[in-house]
């Protein structure tokens, strides 16, 4: 059963004075996409999310946002404390399209979730989002013959946007930010047919081929709680033992194998990282093997230092939602190219607008 809807209304009108535009957030997650588009003037008046321990952490961090714990199959464009916006976004879940999942696409209840992001842009009809920006795995592309694809496409034309071929593209958290962590993502930019002209996009470029590192990102000399070392009896410590190479390395726990990354380089931080034996992030320290502390994983996913986690939401359930979240410093990068084309392409363009507002480099 969905979780009843509960609605946090804060208001911060000294921050929304400093933006231009308005942003939506469907399945927020803990603001990952917020957080990147707020750096280019996109301020979130409102998102969305059912998870109740990613709702605590998004209110914890974002407490200028009204943010409703709810299943958007339960709300709608007419619910309290959503209004309209410039810019909407939405991560739509991508286990049901994963290479990594069972890959049942609309099948799966969880993957049709991306129909009730086109039907709430429908029930704002003439007040639809300008911006229409999703996010998924790169599979949804290419997988069920491109069948799923097409059908995204089909859905987001019938909406009232411009959306071809050139308006999705993967994107790499390592190709186009600073960070060191190797994660592709499926981003879509598609364009309302009543504010623009057309549905041309000028993408980000990436990043100069610049060495990556670990430091500043992972403490290898820190001091962390002993909770986070394997014990040397434990038999995932003696598989990554015997695969040592290097000292300033991440080594990818996977159930039965274990996947040295070349040094420098982080592999993706998954969802579920924090439990079990799948996917765990560990390095070799003075002191023994431990695990990634969930502090490393959010510098490794670009959040600020400032970020900070409710004291009731549980260990692994931080980890969770890091692996769950775009990755701020990416959502950057797409925001400065998406405000690019509303000062200057959208019919009655705000480009003259002289009120100011704040930009923050991103990566």
């Amino acid at each position: 059963a969905a979780p009843p809807i509960s609605l946090v209304i804060v208001m911060c009108m000294a921050s929304k004075k400093q933006s231009k535009y308005s942003a939506g957030a469907l399945f927020s997650g803990i603001g990952g996409f917020c957080e990147g588009f707020a750096a280019h003037g996109i301020l979130t008046n409102w998102a969305v999310d059912w998870d109740e321990n990613a709702a605590k952490t998004y209110r914890l961090n974002h407490e200028d946002v009204t943010h409703l714990n709810a299943d958007i199959r339960d709300i709608s464009a007419n619910t309290q404390g959503i209004s309209e916006v410039d810019v909407l976004h939405a991560g739509f879940p991508c286990q049901s399209f994963s290479m990594a999942g069972r890959r049942n696409g609309f099948e799966d209840e969880r993957g049709r979730t991306f129909f009730d992001v086109i039907r709430m842009v429908e029930e704002f009809e003439e007040r639809r989002p300008k911006v229409l920006i999703l996010e998924n795995s790169p599979n949804l592309r290419s997988g069920n013959g491109g069948e799923w694809y097409l059908q995204v496409q089909n859905a987001i034309r019938r909406a009232g946007y411009w959306f071809s071929e050139e308006n999705a593209r993967e994107l790499s958290t390592f190709d186009y930010t600073n960070l060191p962590q190797q994660r592709n993502r499926l981003f879509m930019v598609a364009f309302s047919t009543d504010h623009f002209w057309d549905g041309s996009f000028d993408w980000p470029m990436p990043l100069a081929g610049a060495e990556k590192t670990l430091n500043g990102f992972v403490g290898f000399n820190d001091d962390v709680d002993e909770e986070y070392y394997l014990s040397k009896d434990n038999k995932y410590y003696r598989m990554i033992k015997d695969l040592k190479t290097e000292d300033h390395e991440i080594y990818q726990l996977r159930k039965y194998i274990v996947r040295p990354k070349i040094k420098g380089i982080c592999p993706t931080l998954t969802a579920n990282m924090g439990g079990g034996g799948h996917n765990v992030p560990f390095i070799f320290t003075d002191k023994g093997l431990r695990k990634l502390t969930e502090f490393e994983c959010l510098r490794l996913q670009g959040f600020n230092s400032k970020f900070k986690f409710p004291d009731d939401v549980a260990r692994h359930r931080r980890y969770t939602q890091i692996g769950n979240s775009v990755a701020p410093p990416i959502a950057s990068v797409l925001a400065k190219a998406v405000r690019r084309k509303l000062d200057t392409d959208a019919i009655n363009s705000r480009a003259d607008d002289d009120e100011d507002w704040v930009q923050v480099s991103g990566g």
